[in-house]
């Protein structure tokens, strides 16, 4: 369990050279009060880029540095793990990324992408976007987790059980079944070159039995023939060589050509298929809301309806789009599926010029030979013999490691089999499915909604009525929405508790309380707090101060004098 206990900033946005410090482990529920531009939330873009390197709002880094005193940005954050205790340092201007364990810096010879990797996969064992669905619940650039595409809900999930490492491994059994299939190509080869090295050896010791002393004139013609044999080889060797040169650069090119066009068009499609979603939201929004749920106001129901249709209009470009997009896709895929296999085949000849080469050397080892062999000298074939006997000892060799190496690509591919998504991983996601929707519903019930809400193995969700009609995440209001959030941010708090994985002390909710949440829904994220492990920290940044003063153990109060934030505590 990661235990976060001091964060201490300066000369950070508006924050001036006088440093700032947080207890974190001070009180289990600490509200954090203070005008707007206080710098309330202020302390989760410090802790985001003093442990990732980022703030949590969409903030260039440039913008970070305080731009009255514009240098000497510093973040640090203290936490401990276990007997170890861990202290992150980071500054710009100048620019500075530390790792500090008990007191002993760590090796920075890393880069520092590598170094970041370290903390991360090593140290915190989470990474930006886990450390926010676990941690952090806010409105700012805050990306819930029925908002994330799959693929990311996934990476959540994954971190959360602690079987990253399955992905990991997946990688290396990759590289080590591509370098496999590599050596079993050569083996292969091999093997061909010895068979044929072996048949053109019998064949020469046949031809020395059957050479007597008066067959010097059938030497000179078998001598011709050979000759002849080798040109036809040297020419072919030639032609294959030439063909490969000619042709490679361009498939290579085509491939890297092709290749680049289908991932341009993937992404394009991704983002007309997001903004579709977007476009949806809105017409959704304005087909059920007469009256806006922010200001109070009544919308126009001319307004409304102009709106929806230029909407209409757009998603329909849109739809076209993905469309076009989809055909030309498909397209793509099946080009660079062509020209893979038109290179595959082009490669696979280099390999007759290996066999050519072989069949040349033995050609010319037989010439020398037969033109050695003097009219009256008897012809010992004991030679030979020895050498077919060495080539025959080749084979068995090939034969053996091609079998094993056979047999290690069919054990690597049923390990890469099982480390696929829809292996290993798939099953233990699957026990504990159940156990998330249990506390899913847990949660959504002591909010007081009432839905059956089940996730699926891909992470996609189905929420039920009381009256079992069937409804998405996108149909609720901000409201329900934010309590669905609510749920499953608790939930997963609960999971990477049992799993010991992104467990951790604390949990910061930045304007929960000021957000959608009705009175009520106020009232039950209270309960929900008061009944926290003891060892939770709880931070509540809120504009409420009059509603939730006196309900928590502490308070932090943030002000601004000439320009600079400051922090009291109480």
């Amino acid at each position: 369990m990661i235990i976060f206990e001091k964060l201490r900033y300066k000369n950070f946005l508006s924050t001036g050279n006088k440093q700032i410090e947080i207890d974190l482990n001070n009180a289990s529920a600490t509200l954090v009060v203070g005008s707007n531009g206080a710098g309330k939330s202020t302390m989760l873009d410090a802790l985001s880029f003093g442990l990732f390197g980022k703030p949590h709002r969409n903030i260039n880094k440039t913008q970070l540095v305080n731009s009255i005193n514009n240098k000497a940005t510093e973040v640090e954050v203290e936490f401990k793990i276990g007997p170890n205790n861990f202290r992150v340092s980071r500054g710009i201007k100048p620019t500075r990324f530390e790792v500090y364990q008990n007191g002993k810096l760590l090796n920075q010879e890393s880069h520092s992408r590598d170094y970041q990797k370290i903390l991360e996969n090593n140290i915190l064992k989470l990474n930006h976007k886990s450390f926010h669905q676990v941690v952090v619940l806010g409105s700012s650039n805050f990306v819930p987790f029925m908002q994330l595409p799959s693929h990311q809900r996934r990476t959540v999930i994954e971190d959360l059980l602690d079987i990253g490492v399955f992905t990991t491994m997946n990688t290396l059994v990759k590289e080590r079944s591509a370098k496999l299939k590599q050596q079993i190509i050569k083996t292969q080869s091999d093997i061909r070159i010895c068979e044929e090295s072996i048949r053109l050896q019998k064949k020469h010791i046949k031809q020395l039995q059957q050479i007597d002393l008066n067959q010097a004139t059938k030497n000179q013609k078998k001598i011709d023939e050979l000759e002849s044999e080798k040109e036809l080889l040297i020419k072919r060797n030639e032609e294959i060589h030439d063909n490969y040169t000619e042709k490679e650069p361009y498939l290579s090119g085509d491939i890297k050509a092709v290749s680049t066009k289908e991932k341009t068009v993937s992404s394009e499609l991704r983002e007309n298929e997001f903004t579709v979603k977007g476009l949806i939201k809105k017409d959704k929004f304005l087909a059920d809301n007469e009256v806006c749920p922010t200001c109070s106001q009544a919308i126009d129901s001319e307004f409304a309806a102009s709106e929806r249709s230029k909407l209409k209009e757009e998603s329909d470009k849109y739809l076209k789009e993905i469309s076009k997009l989809g055909v030309i896709k498909n397209e793509l895929v099946r080009e660079l599926k062509e020209i893979k296999e038109k290179h595959s085949l082009l490669t696979s000849t280099l390999s007759d010029i290996r066999i050519n080469d072989s069949s040349i050397a033995n050609i010319d080892a037989q010439v020398k030979r037969l033109s050695s062999v003097e009219e009256t000298q008897s012809i010992d074939t004991t030679k030979a013999e020895r050498e077919l006997s060495t080539q025959n000892e080749n084979f068995k060799e090939l034969s053996k490691t091609s079998t094993g190496q056979t047999s290690i690509k069919a054990y690597i591919d049923a390990i890469f089999e099982l480390l696929k998504d829809t292996g290993i991983k798939t099953k233990v996601i699957r026990q504990y499915l159940p156990v998330m929707n249990k506390l899913i519903n847990q949660y959504l019930q002591i909010l007081d909604f009432f839905v059956s809400f089940t996730l699926d193995e891909s992470f996609n969700e189905t929420i039920k009525s009381r009256y079992r009609d069937e409804f998405s995440y996108a149909s609720f209001s901000e409201g329900e929405k934010q309590r669905i959030d609510l749920a499953l941010l608790f939930s997963w708090r609960q999971v990477a508790r049992m799993k010991n994985s992104a467990n951790t002390n604390l949990l910061m909710l930045d304007e929960t309380f000021d957000s959608s949440l009705d009175a009520e829904g106020v009232d039950n994220l209270l309960k929900i707090l008061y009944t926290l492990k003891k060892d939770t920290n709880v931070f509540i940044i809120s504009h409420k101060q009059d509603m939730l003063d006196g309900k928590f153990p502490a308070k932090l109060t943030f002000s601004k004098q000439n320009n600079f934030s400051y922090c009291t505590s109480s």
